[in-house]
């Protein structure tokens, strides 16, 4: 670990005793803080822990209903977000405050864009957002580019410019920084992170990666159900003791069996089988089986085509030519509903804005995909459907007071079994998982890794894309690179991260080690 040595001086921002209630709820009880300059502070704990009420509190966008805050020595009796970014505090959310139909260079600068003679200095706006783009790695961007149009790493790396632009920044907190971000692109993240620490910043770190913990955190705070679970030095924690403070009992075990053993091997026809796609016409072509039991992993480099593959697949995306059984039956991608009927479900990588309504219930997300066939009139469901929903609720152990609450009340692991329970109840044959445990916790991770190995024992076929390695190799029976939208290789059971990075990233488009159906095996 290459952190700096613990300081022992003054708090630049220190929260005693603090309480929080939203009504009956207690979000937060006798919780404190205390923020040094030049320390890399981690904040640790479960969806449902605290952690955003200690963050909105912290910024001024919640008032405390108890407990004591000071600045710098200074009390904070009110705090509002503008105060506190006046009196140095800054936060880097895990929901993006870019505003998508303006330039790159007017969200850096918004609120503070430079003028001349009453007009806005588009010259000296450019100059000071190439300078911030480059400061974070972003020198291929354009300042003139709308925001809509980046991907969203790169619209991470915007907003955490955009922060770094603020004068007089004495606190930055940073909230799932890397959910989006590759592995040289965290990396980079990471060292401009020690760059603000060695320059005297306080920085509060959330992440639900321990190892990014361990690589960064000077010292770690962790929460459990709203209170103080232990505080102190990074270097007195490994990742077991760490877990155990989360979640308050040992997790032996983070990855299910593989349930392929109990499957029929290569007996049976495929539950997918994708021969020939092409997402265009000069786009290389894709084959791909998942048979019943089976959980296949797709791996690979941000812009590899992972996503896009499952898209195409759902019938989200076009594709110029290809064809796709489902359980032995040919099955014409028209759009997502022709794939929903054949028995296909989808679990995208952005729950929020491509698989929920956060304005509806938790009860009516789920049951939204199967109105057509148990719902009174297609528009509301029926009693039967509504009870149903609530049963697949329960058995996920879903956490909510009432599922009549909007799911945007939800943790970001509660919401991503709100979507599991949606396909579910269409009685899926194959589930796709678009980066399933983004955003999500270690104890929700455990929780889901369970379920989608269950899923596969019941006789699913299951197909995972994720950008974290560790997952990829526990979950999946064997693993599929992509590289430029093609299958560059094919890894089974003792593969390392190694071998998956070195398929992703390697220049030859032969591997070595193939077998009669074009697998390559660690």
């Amino acid at each position: 670990m290459s952190a700096a040595p613990l300081t022992s001086s003054a708090p630049v921002l220190d929260l005693k005793g603090v309480s929080k209630s939203f009504g009956p709820v207690r979000a937060l009880t006798d919780v404190s803080l205390r923020l040094l300059s030049g320390e890399v502070h981690c904040l640790a704990g479960e969806n449902g822990a605290g952690k955003s009420t200690l963050i909105r509190v912290l910024t001024g966008a919640l008032r405390r209903d108890g407990g004591d805050y000071e600045i710098a020595g200074e009390p904070v009796v009110a705090p509002t977000p503008a105060s506190m970014r006046a009196a140095g505090v800054q936060a880097v959310y895990q929901e993006l405050s870019l505003l998508p139909h303006l330039s790159v260079a007017e969200n850096l600068f918004m609120g503070r864009l430079p003028a001349r003679r009453g007009l806005l200095d588009r010259r000296g706006l450019r100059t000071r957002a190439r300078e911030a783009l480059d400061g974070v790695g972003l020198a291929a961007v354009d300042p003139d580019t709308v925001v809509e149009r980046l991907p969203a790493a790169t619209r991470q790396l915007v907003e955490i410019a955009k922060v770094l632009t603020a004068e007089s920044v004495k606190v930055i907190v940073f909230d799932e920084p890397t959910t989006a971000l590759t592995e040289e692109e965290s990396a980079r993240l990471l060292d401009h992170i020690r760059r603000l620490r060695d320059g005297g910043v306080a920085v509060l770190y959330v992440t639900h990666r321990l190892e990014e913990m361990f690589e960064i955190g000077d010292r770690v705070t962790v929460l459990r159900d709203g209170g103080l679970s232990e505080s102190g030095p990074m270097s007195d924690y490994d990742e077991d003791r760490l877990i155990t403070a989360m979640v308050g009992r040992e997790v032996t075990s983070l990855y299910p069996e593989s349930p392929s053993a109990q499957t029929q091997g290569d007996a049976g026809v495929p539950v997918l089988r994708v021969r020939g796609l092409r997402r265009t016409a000069d786009a290389p072509s894709v084959d791909l089986d998942v048979r019943a039991g089976e959980i296949v992993g797709l791996g690979g480099l941000l812009g590899s085509g992972r996503s896009e593959l499952l898209l195409s697949i759902f019938g989200a995306d076009p594709i110029s030519t290809g064809e796709i059984q489902i359980d032995g039956r040919m099955v014409k991608p028209s759009g997502p509903r022709s794939m929903m009927e054949a028995g296909v479900g989808l679990l995208t990588e952005d729950r929020k804005e491509l698989g929920l309504l956060p304005e509806l219930s938790i009860r009516e997300n789920v049951t939204i995909a199967s109105l057509r066939a148990g719902s009174r009139r297609g528009l509301l469901p029926g009693r039967d459907l509504a009870e149903e929903a609530d049963r697949l609720l329960d058995s996920l152990r879903l956490r909510a007071g009432s599922y009549d609450q909007p799911v945007s009340t939800l943790s970001g692991g509660n919401q991503q079994k709100v979507l599991l329970a949606r396909w579910l109840l269409t009685r899926p044959k194959v589930l796709l998982f678009d980066e399933p445990t983004k955003g999500i916790d270690v104890g929700a991770k455990g929780e889901l890794y369970t379920v989608i190995g269950d899923l596969a024992r019941q006789g699913l076929g299951i197909v995972v894309v994720s950008s974290y390695l560790p997952e990829l190799l526990g979950l999946a029976d064997r693993v599929l690179v992509l590289r430029d939208g093609a299958i560059a290789g094919e890894l089974g059971s003792g593969a390392s991260e190694e071998d998956v990075l070195r398929l992703a990233s390697s220049a030859s488009t032969d591997p070595a080690g193939t077998d009669e159906e074009g697998a390559t095996h660690a």
